[in-house]
């Protein structure tokens, strides 16, 4: 479980977060939504430990993040492209990640598996990443998530940069963790992306959890309805 208790960070003297109670357990896909600078990058690096917070924590498995790695051992993230090494090929890049991971399959297998959202451009692309474009970054940052078996997984905004198919494909491949007991945490600005692949959506706003409800059509209309009205 992901436990996050009396969570808040503060940048000069302006709140970004305040967070009393949340908690996400596996095999939940979890969608966090709401405008920009509401708080939803500031939440997930703080669970990655990339900022410290003010007062609070969050733990996976029990494993506080800022106190202990153990949490890397159950969660893989992608927030954005920083989190690639660029000077390596797509193939390289993920060999080393599967590597690292301790993953039981290799990079073939891993591509033969994904591979209606890996493509042949990824595949037998001989570029280095610096020089792909956006949106073939974000599926390999994608593909990485699935090295190992963590059994959580974080990406902010992946839907951003990808074409129609592709979103397509990656919102039937988060479905599919579901199955294989992950839990996916994705934020999006799309509605539509969050509604056809998770099955709980989580509001924030002024760094506060306004919503934290199922997804179905009465609650998706009312979530419409707050950003439109």
């Amino acid at each position: 479980m992901i436990k996050v208790q009396n969570l808040r960070k503060s940048f000069n003297g302006v709140e970004a977060l305040n967070i009393a109670s949340l908690e996400i357990h596996p095999g939940e896909c979890v969608g966090v939504v709401g405008n920009n600078g509401a708080g939803k990058t500031t939440f997930f690096k703080s669970m990655l430990d990339l900022l410290k917070p003010d007062d609070g924590f969050i733990s996976v498995e029990d494993a506080h993040v800022n106190l202990s790695a153990d949490w890397q051992n159950h969660l893989n993230a992608f927030i954005d492209e920083s989190f690639l090494i660029e000077f390596l090929k797509p193939k390289e890049y993920l060999t080393f990640i599967l590597k690292m991971k301790n993953s039981q399959f290799g990079v073939e297998e891993l591509l033969e598996k994904y591979a209606e959202f890996s493509n042949k451009d990824i595949d037998e692309n001989k570029k280095y990443i610096r020089n792909l474009s956006t949106g073939t970054k974000v599926r390999i940052g994608v593909l990485s998530l699935l090295a190992g078996d963590p059994k959580y997984i974080v990406m902010d905004e992946p839907f951003a940069h990808i074409d129609p198919t592709s979103q397509a494909k990656l919102r039937k491949l988060i479905r599919a963790q579901k199955g294989q007991g992950r839990s996916v945490i994705v934020s999006s600005h799309n509605l539509q992306n969050i509604a056809e692949s998770c099955d709980r959506v989580i509001l924030i706003e002024g760094g506060q959890v306004k919503y934290d409800v199922e997804v179905n059509d009465k609650n998706m209309r009312e979530l419409e309805a707050y950003f439109y009205n």
